[in-house]
């Protein structure tokens, strides 16, 4: 029996500070994990945040909610060997535009029996741009054409275009003044490409004409090669697939802004 007012046993020495040290593990643990899991959070957050998602109802109105300067890229044709890249990528650009247009109705950017079949099928709009090639001896202009009403509508305008044979301009001459192209007009037009944007929230079809920066015109192939050429179709052969080359690529950028993906 302990004697009154003897002291109080003193505790075995490290019991208290071993559970405080254990407490205090737990404590780090729950807090490193806490901390852990925050990050990832962040991180994974952060991920979603650099995602792009398409959206396709988007592509109904692109053509008034973009900005001019982005509907028509600065530089265009752009993509490396492997078909990456941006189409807008400056170091590969096969086009450098020159000028945009104001004026964005249909009569204004369409020609001939191309702006006529436009307007059977219903043409909203023409926004025209443009573009010169690196050697800056061929000038183009495009043009997007808006025509509502389903993919079906946009093909008819294909295939008009195929069955005139290359002989349609199927879009006025854009001039820049003070630019390679101050003198490109309807005269000096030599060749056109036409093509569709797919898909139904795409209302859009894409045609193109070129021509020579410095007013030569196709026509008739000279001496031999010429009596197969009466009416010049040969020689305006390499202005049209620089035509449908331009309205190619511009149909694969009009994708990309509806993809999220263009810059």
């Amino acid at each position: 029996m302990q004697p009154m007012g003897a002291p109080n046993p003193t505790p075995p020495a490290g019991r208290g500070a071993g559970v405080r040290r254990g407490f205090g593990f737990v404590i780090a643990l729950v807090g490193v994990l806490l901390l852990t899991g925050g990050s990832a959070l962040a991180a994974h957050a952060y991920s979603n945040s650099r995602q792009t998602t398409p959206n396709y109802k988007y592509g109904l109105s692109l053509w008034k909610d973009e900005p001019v300067d982005h509907l028509f890229p600065e530089t265009l044709g752009g993509k490396d060997a492997d078909y990456e890249g941006k189409l807008s990528n400056t170091g590969r650009a096969l086009w450098r535009r020159l000028g945009i247009s104001q004026e964005t109705a249909c009569d204004k950017g369409l020609s001939a029996k191309t702006l006529a079949k436009a307007k059977e099928l219903g043409c909203e709009a023409a926004l025209r741009a443009t573009y010169v090639d690196p050697t800056g001896n061929t000038i183009a202009t495009v043009a997007l054409m808006v025509i509502p009403g389903g993919e079906s509508k946009r093909r008819e305008m294909a295939d008009f275009f195929d069955g005139r044979e290359g002989l349609e301009a199927a879009v006025h001459a854009l001039a820049v003044p003070g630019s390679l192209a101050e003198g490109w007009t309807d005269a000096v037009r030599s060749g056109s490409g036409l093509l569709p944007v797919g898909g139904d929230s795409m209302p859009y079809v894409v045609a193109a004409t070129a021509g020579a920066a410095d007013g030569r015109v196709a026509g008739g192939l000279p001496g031999e090669w010429g009596e197969e050429d009466v009416d010049g179709k040969m020689d305006r052969t390499s202005w049209q697939g620089s035509a449908t080359d331009l309205a190619s690529s511009f149909v694969s950028y009009i994708d990309e802004i509806q993809m999220g993906s263009a810059q």
